[in-house]
């Protein structure tokens, strides 16, 4: 017999545990070579395990169990052959023949069926709660005697338990709603998030500041090049590379923005690498644009586009969402109209964006309608100070506000590469 131990790739650097989120597969199953059989969670990203070799796997680690990098995880036996799909057809049809001509026999069992169901009524477990049940009519002092249970053999149930308990309760109206609730272990990644999101209101000194942002050149140039614009780039012209743009200029402008603390040590880049906020399927992910002081808007329209589809498929890796300096989230895709960002660490501030609102605003001693926004920077006070920080969002203001002229060198049409 020939028996591979497949254990537990590393993921990425310092990354010593994952947890199996998910087996693809079922132990005794035959399993192809390169075929997914596992999700396995890590602090910073999920990721597929791949089967190794062909063979019949046997599962070594439960779901929800953390595991260590190295540690053996599943055998697949090589000498395993791939099941025939004639081979399960003929039982399966010889079965069906089977229980036709036993049919007639099993007719009287069932007409007898009643009777066994009066068992129950005679148990040991009829009119008897269980341990989490039994807590909650103590608590709230209903007689068991008084509660009908829906468990197996007549046993009382939490939920029974938390029915009868409503009125109880002091509860002036009944209810036949659900009162049902659904515990489910967070994945290794969001308990990660929420460690570091802890540990960044404990250990930074966090505050925000806020402007306001006229969108209506921004709806102007989209409007007047977005076909063109795709047409001739095969991408969208959206708000974010417009940000980008806005945000890379601003931290070239004030550069202990563009930085972060290790130790007694200030670290400045003289790269702007930008974490973009993107919602997927397991939560809030923050993929890097690399350097994107040096891109086009294509370009970072490009790797915007090109790194959210791979969040939402899943296929994102650790190195994709590490090393930004500066993270820019836009929480008015959901509606929000103002908000406070968390800092990313160990980044030193990020941008908040939100929803456009049409709102009657003052020009030049005049009361007209502009499409608003409200942005919002958070930033760590230990080394960005007041000047730099209300600064920097000046600057993203006005590259917004003005595009053509701080954004575009005012040529609109070479600006976009058109």
């Amino acid at each position: 017999m020939s028996i591979l131990e497949m254990k537990v790739p590393s993921p990425g650097e310092s990354i010593t545990e994952v947890e199996i989120a998910m087996w693809l597969v079922q132990d005794g199953d035959y399993v192809e070579k390169d075929q997914p059989i596992a999700e396995v969670d890590s602090d910073k990203a999920t990721l597929e395990l791949p089967a190794e070799e062909s063979g019949i796997i046997t599962l070594k680690a439960e779901e929800g169990e953390l595991v260590a990098v190295g540690q053996v995880v599943c055998l697949i036996d090589r000498s395993g052959t791939k099941p025939e799909g004639d081979a399960k057809e003929a039982p399966a049809d010889t079965k069906k023949e089977e229980v036709a001509k036993e049919a007639p026999k099993q007719e009287t069992p069932k007409q007898e069926a009643p009777k066994t169901e009066s068992a129950p009524a005679t148990t040991y477990a009829t009119g008897t709660p269980s341990p989490a049940a039994k807590k909650i009519l103590d608590e709230k002092g209903v007689e068991a005697s008084t509660v009908s249970g829906s468990g197996k053999d007549g046993r009382i149930t939490k939920d029974d338990a938390q029915t009868a308990a409503v009125p109880a309760m002091g509860s002036n109206t009944s209810t036949s709603g659900s009162r049902a609730s659904d515990t489910t272990k967070l994945s290794m990644l969001r308990r990660k998030v929420a460690a570091r999101l802890v540990s960044v209101k404990n250990e930074t000194a966090m505050l925000t500041t806020f402007n306001e942002v006229d969108m209506s050149e921004i709806f102007r140039l989209r409007k007047q090049y977005k076909e063109e614009f795709a047409q001739k780039h095969g991408i969208g012209l959206g708000f974010m590379s417009f940000f980008t743009k806005a945000v890379t200029r601003a931290l070239q402008m004030y550069p202990d923005v563009n930085a972060s603390i290790d130790g007694d040590y200030k670290v400045n880049y003289d790269f702007c690498d930008i974490s973009v906020a993107v919602s997927g399927p397991k939560g809030l992910m923050v993929p890097v644009v690399r350097n994107a002081e040096t891109m086009s808007f294509r370009g970072i329209e490009n790797s915007i586009k090109t790194l959210a589809e791979r969040v939402r498929d899943g296929e994102i890796t650790v190195d994709e969402m590490t090393g930004g300096t500066f993270t820019i989230t836009n929480g008015g895709v959901f509606g929000s109209m103002l908000s406070t960002p968390i800092i990313n660490p160990p980044q030193s501030a990020i941008l908040g964006m939100h929803n456009i609102i049409q709102r009657p605003v003052a020009v030049d001693g005049q009361v007209v309608i502009r499409p608003m926004m409200y942005v919002a920077m958070s930033y760590d006070h230990r080394i960005i100070d007041g000047r730099e920080s209300v600064g920097f969002l000046v600057a993203v203001k006005e590259a917004i506000d003005n595009p053509v002229e701080f954004l575009l060198d005012g040529d609109e049409r070479k600006g976009l590469e058109l």
